[in-house]
């Protein structure tokens, strides 16, 4: 007799957290920018929450034990990020993107608040590319000084090269004993 409950209580669990996971779930996209803001909002989120985390006075840290002679510090890093989002943005538009972005470029931005306000500026930039971005113009050529010679190579590396920061900085954090938001 207690084995029907059972069964029923089981199928009633897991129909449950079947529907639990399906809500999680992100809608399926329609468009070619839905597609990518998939991807491209968790990563402004987490990028940006990870820039936050940092204390001011942390900013100018950068590792020092090991073989770290060129590294930037937590800001270079951080309006690296900026720049670059800006530059393959505005190579998006066939806009002239910024210069020296290896070195931060020419923002003048130096304090937490202005960095972050760069890399907001430039993240709005680039959402601005994403929504632009069709079928039609997803191949056009885009050359410029930066990846990408057309806008699917650019999104891509712009992808792809915050992540690479992101997971640099991650061990910034770590080595000024911070968890990062995301890893909570």
């Amino acid at each position: 007799m207690h084995k029907p409950v059972s069964v029923w209580i089981l199928a009633v669990v897991l129909l449950s957290s079947c529907l639990v996971s399906a809500q999680k779930r992100p809608p399926e996209p329609k468009t070619i920018p839905d597609s990518i803001d998939l991807i491209w909002n968790k990563i402004e989120h987490d990028f940006t929450a990870l820039a936050e985390a940092m204390p001011e006075d942390k900013w100018s840290f950068k590792p020092t034990q090991g073989e770290f002679k060129d590294a930037r510090t937590f800001a270079e890093q951080v309006k690296h990020v900026a720049c670059a989002n800006e530059a393959w943005a505005k190579q998006m538009s066939s806009e002239k993107p910024p210069a020296r972005c290896a070195l931060g470029g020419p923002n003048p931005a130096k304090t937490k608040a202005e960095i972050l306000k760069y890399l907001q500026d430039s993240f709005a930039m680039v959402d601005k590319a994403i929504a632009e971005t069709t079928a039609e113009n997803l191949l056009h050529s885009n050359p410029g000084p930066y990846w990408g010679p057309n806008r699917l190579s650019a999104l891509t590396a712009t992808v792809w090269h915050i992540s690479d920061h992101y997971g640099q900085l991650v061990e910034y954090l770590r080595m000024n004993g911070i968890v990062p938001p995301a890893s909570k």
